[in-house]
């Protein structure tokens, strides 16, 4: 990956947070919980955005801090079920700026030598700093379209 492409993620990355609150715009209670046809509701994509987060946030430092780390994956089904996802999303939504916002900071500075280095995922083997961009950059796009597609704004883009 270059640096040009590199650059591109990380913008995506760091407006993943914005497109989550645009898409919760005016959400009401009823909305928060209408389930769209392809899984969670809004509430329970919000709370699985922070935790999502707070995950990935200890994923990138373990594989800048140590060497080739093993990167655990875990069940998201369960979290929803187990972590009680019916709850307000306030303080889930804060957690998801402020880990957002603090990660952006790091990955701006990062190195080549940074961008470069590597671990294995218990669940999908190698897997490097890049890797893990790729799969977050996009992420909060991603879940803003689901949460439009349930507001029933349609086949909403995540691009």
């Amino acid at each position: 990956m270059d640096a040009t492409e590199r650059r591109h993620l990380l913008e995506r990355y760091a407006e993943g947070y914005d497109a989550v609150t645009d898409a919760l715009q005016g959400i009401t209670e009823r909305e928060l919980d209408q389930q769209a046809a392809d899984g969670w509701t809004p509430r329970q994509i919000v709370h699985h955005l922070a935790d999502s987060e707070t995950t990935s946030y200890i994923r990138v430092r373990r594989l800048l801090a140590e060497d080739q780390p093993v990167i655990q994956g875990y069940d998201e089904e369960l979290f929803a079920r187990i972590l009680h996802y019916d709850r307000p999303i306030g303080s889930s939504l804060e957690v998801f700026r402020a880990v957002r916002r603090a990660t952006v900071s790091l990955l701006e500075r990062l190195t080549e030598a940074d961008w470069a280095r590597t671990g294995t995922h218990s669940e999908q083997g190698r897997y490097g700093v890049e890797d893990w961009l790729t799969i977050y950059a996009n992420h909060g796009a991603e879940h803003a379209a689901q949460i439009r597609r349930a507001r029933g704004g349609g086949p909403a883009s995540a691009t």
